[in-house]
């Protein structure tokens, strides 16, 4: 059966978490840079949901998700660069 990698959906959340919990109130003093971290925190959350879109069209049309915990994970070796 066909794979397919993608990232581990507690990546996004990792993220999400950092930019809710620290990021937002470090630049909560600053309406412009508040409302661009808002929007880096709308874009990551509709990446979040349109990955796990993909991940049911993939179960559907019955092709594996290998979820990926770095770059250098590939079932049953490391990748590593040239």
């Amino acid at each position: 059966m066909e794979q397919i990698p993608l990232p581990s959906p507690i990546h996004y959340e990792l993220i999400l978490q950092l930019l809710e919990r620290q990021t937002m109130s470090a630049v909560s003093q600053n309406p412009d840079l508040r409302h661009q971290v808002n929007q880096l925190i709308i874009t990551l959350r509709k990446a979040a949901v349109q990955q796990k879109h993909l991940e049911e069209i993939c179960q559907v049309s019955s092709m594996a998700v290998d979820h990926r915990w770095s770059i250098n994970h590939h079932t049953g070796s490391v990748v590593t660069p040239d």
